[in-house]
This record gives C-alpha cells, sequence and structure tokens, in this order.
C-alpha cells in the first residue's frame, strides 16, 4: 500500500509539473502575438563640413603695469588704456565691439637670498575684446594697439558674422551623406529601406581656438595677418524603418 501511495503522489506530481510547462510554453506566444512584431529600424550618421573665408576677426589685448602704489599703478593703467581706446575709435571700431574682458590689481613680491617675501610694488591688468568687420584692417589694428601702450596681445580668432546659410548648407549635407549611408548599408546587408522614422539634429558650429601672439613693438611694416578659412559643421541622425 505504501508503494502504491508513493507511486500515486509522484505521478500527481509529474501530472501537474507537466501542467505548469505547457502552460508556460503555450503562454509565451500568447504575449508576443499581443506586443505585435518587432520593428526592425536603422540608424544612421550623417555629417556635413563647409569651409568659407571667415568675415570678422576677434582681438584679445590689453595693457599691464607696474607701481610703487597701488593708486599710481591704476592711474599709469588707465592712463595708457585710454590711449588704446582712443586709437581703436580712430580705427572705426564702434563701442560696441569693444568689450572688457578681465581687470586686476594685486601685490607683487620678491625674494631674498634668505627666502623671504618682500612687498615690492603693484600690478594692473587691463584686457579688452575686440571685434574687427574690416579684415583688411586686422593687422593694422594690432599694430596701433602696440603704438598705443598695449603690450599684452593674447590671442586672435576668426569667426562668421552671419553662419546661418553656412550652418544651413552644411545640414543638407548632413542629411545627403545620411542617406546615402542608409542606402549603401541597406544594400549590403540585403533588406529593404522603408520611410523614415525619426531625424535628430546634432548640428553644432564651432569658431577655431584662439591663436595665440606675442605681446609687440611697433615697425614700419604693418603686421601680417592670414586668416584662412574656417569650418562649419553639422551632424543629423536618421532612423529608417527597414524590411
Amino acid at each position: 500500500m505504501r508503494f502504491h501511495s508513493r507511486f500515486f503522489r509522484g505521478a500527481a506530481r509529474a501530472a501537474l509539473f507537466g501542467t505548469i510547462a505547457i502552460f508556460i510554453a503555450s503562454s509565451s506566444p500568447t504575449l508576443a502575438a499581443d506586443n505585435g512584431p518587432m520593428q526592425r529600424t536603422l540608424i544612421v550618421s550623417g555629417e556635413g563640413r563647409v569651409f568659407a573665408k571667415p568675415d570678422q576677426a576677434i582681438l584679445s589685448s590689453g595693457v599691464v603695469t607696474r607701481g610703487k602704489t597701488a593708486v599710481q599703478t591704476m592711474a599709469d593703467n588707465a592712463r595708457t588704456m585710454n590711449a588704446v581706446f582712443a586709437t581703436l575709435k580712430k580705427l572705426g571700431i564702434p563701442d560696441k565691439w569693444i568689450q572688457t574682458s578681465g581687470y586686476s590689481v594685486g601685490p607683487v613680491y620678491t625674494t631674498d637670498k634668505d627666502g623671504m617675501q618682500h612687498l615690492s610694488g603693484y600690478e594692473a591688468a587691463n584686457q579688452v575684446t575686440i571685434t574687427v568687420s574690416d579684415m583688411t584692417k586686422v593687422g593694422m589694428s594690432i599694430d596701433a594697439l602696440a603704438q598705443a601702450g598695449s603690450n599684452s596681445i593674447g590671442g586672435i580668432n576668426f569667426t562668421f558674422a552671419n553662419p546661418k546659410p553656412l550652418m544651413a548648407q552644411a545640414r543638407r549635407m548632413a542629411v545627403a551623406d545620411a542617406i546615402e549611408r542608409a542606402k549603401l548599408l541597406a544594400q549590403a546587408a540585403g533588406v529593404s529601406l522603408g520611410p523614415i522614422m525619426t531625424i535628430q539634429d546634432g548640428g553644432s558650429w564651432a569658431p577655431s581656438p584662439p591663436r595665440p601672439m606675442m605681446a609687440m613693438r611697433a615697425s614700419a611694416e604693418s603686421t601680417p595677418i592670414a586668416a584662412g578659412e574656417e569650418m562649419v559643421n553639422a551632424n543629423v541622425t536618421i532612423t529608417y524603418s527597414i524590411q
């Protein structure tokens, strides 16, 4: 009796587990059918680059002075800086394109032979950012700044006054590049392209980094400046459905 009881209990368990296994196996297709078939997609990126000659230059210039007292140092700096501003106006640069980018006054210390520091004076620094729209006056402006007393010329940037037309051209090139890549990949993979599902614009335009320049003295010849070309870059991402 015990043997038969164990046998029936084992058979009942097997039947129960078998029922559960059949339920799980049969339930999976039902869930997949409810969710529908997985959408197959192809995601491609495209890039467009446009090179053009810049029409603006941004200069960084300033005056650094030293003196025994803070008041004297600030006064000397202001006098030279006013000469710089007057020179910029003579060049026809409007006030809105001249902006103070930094001003500081601080003590200057010297170290003696015993390693002790002593206050030896003060230093004042006044830095301005200047936008030059006439590219023929860039070298002339640098020379004029040096003649007026600017002894800290930090760098030069070349930019575009209106980059939007160039950006539009770069975006069109980026879209065309993405479409060409999608066709190539679909052909290589043996699939057919469906309609476009999404288009994401990731375009950005960045001017070139500042080109460092050394402080210079006035010379008989104008400082030569080569603007070269700047790049406007655009990126897009397109998602296709594929079959």
